[in-house]
């Protein structure tokens, strides 16, 4: 157990991100209570292609923590089986991502031969595609229900239903939490509820610059066994659950009637239909939008807030790849006091720090 074991932790929000805060915390042998305003997954989590991509194109402000990502899901799969993550590797069909990462030892070019022994159902390879095979993806919800209740065992509290109201604070250090059902003392309050901890930090008179950013997901009805991998092309960017469902993203363009969720999966299914020869019928189930927490530099938000002890940010994009490796760190930092390197440019000080240098 770590110098801070038994300290009482209150992390709000019960998305993957707070999930895997919730679970690293009490493991350590802090005491965790996570407050939902809503239900588990509810938010963007239910609403995320979940897919465990470290690829990033141009400077990457979070290389070191984004290379430790991949790694982090494994030991914490070997903790917990029942994440049931699908490592089957992901093709990219892009160009830009083709130039940027082709030369990298984590991923293979492949020819127009190898890619249809690969995804045998393409019926319009290209000449080449990125493949990394490191790559995988898992359900999202599932998987933020399996780590609050391996919290749960660890002796972790959940509050569903249960909005944050404001805190209590005590000399410039907030004490706890205030809900309609009354005060919940913490020793650390986290703020991990995504396009939800911009208002909670103003209730702290902190200022963060975070968007709600739009993008749609799409589950649809179809035959099993379509596609072995993740297939991100021009056309498409799908997956196939381990229950044959077929998930697929997209770009949210504006809120005109031909672009309203329901149109765009009828539009993305004949796309698939057109790129997957096998398929004999395909059926949009949900579309809806997920509103991802965007920082404004597009860097994640991760450390105490300044000017206010006893409170923590935790908020990211793409936060389904990063739950697992900022769980444990951060949970290192709060209950052993140890400071993760990887964490340094995640610093909410940088904004502070902008606006008192223009």
């Amino acid at each position: 157990m770590g110098k801070g074991a038994n300290k009482r932790i209150v992390v709000i929000g019960a998305g993957i991100v707070g999930a895997s805060l919730a679970y690293h915390l009490a493991a350590k042998g802090a005491q965790v209570t996570v407050i939902e305003a809503g239900e588990i997954a509810s938010g963007v989590t239910g609403r995320s292609f979940a897919w465990i991509n470290t690829t990033h194109l141009g400077h990457d402000p979070i290389a070191l923590l984004r290379g430790t990502a991949i790694d982090a899901y494994h030991r914490l799969e070997t903790q917990l089986p029942a994440l049931n993550i699908r490592w089957t590797g992901a093709l990219s069909y892009s160009a830009d991502v083709i130039k940027a990462c082709g030369a990298s030892a984590s991923v293979s070019l492949l020819s127009r031969a190898e890619i249809q022994r690969l995804e045998p159902n393409l019926k319009h390879p290209t000449q080449q595609a990125l493949y990394k095979a490191e790559e995988g993806a898992l359900d999202a919800v599932q998987a933020t229900h399996v780590l609050i209740a391996a919290a749960q065992a660890l002796g972790a509290k959940l509050l569903t239903q249960t909005p944050v109201s404001g805190f209590t604070t005590h000399n410039a250090t907030v004490t706890g939490v205030e809900t309609a059902t009354g005060s919940i003392a913490a020793d650390t309050v986290i703020l991990a509820a995504g396009t939800g901890i911009r208002a909670l930090a103003a209730m702290l008179n902190i200022s963060l610059p975070l968007a709600a950013s739009p993008a749609l997901f799409i589950r649809y009805k179809a035959q099993a066994d379509l596609i072995n991998g993740i297939i991100s092309s021009p056309a498409m960017e799908v997956r196939q659950g381990a229950d044959g469902t077929l998930l697929a993203a997209e770009d949210y363009v504006s809120d005109a009637p031909d672009h309203q969720p329901m149109a765009i999966a009828l539009q993305t299914a004949k796309a698939i239909q057109h790129e997957l020869g096998a398929i004999t019928a395909i059926e949009p189930d949900i579309a809806c939008i997920g509103l991802r927490p965007m920082p404004e530099d597009g860097v994640p938000i991760v450390g105490y807030l300044p000017g206010i002890d006893g409170a923590y940010v935790c908020v990211m994009h793409p936060g389904v790849t990063l739950a697992a490796t900022v769980g444990r760190l951060v949970s290192e930092e709060i209950v052993d006091g140890v400071l993760a390197a990887a964490l340094v440019p995640c610093r909410p000080q940088r904004f502070l720090e902008k606006s008192t240098s223009v």
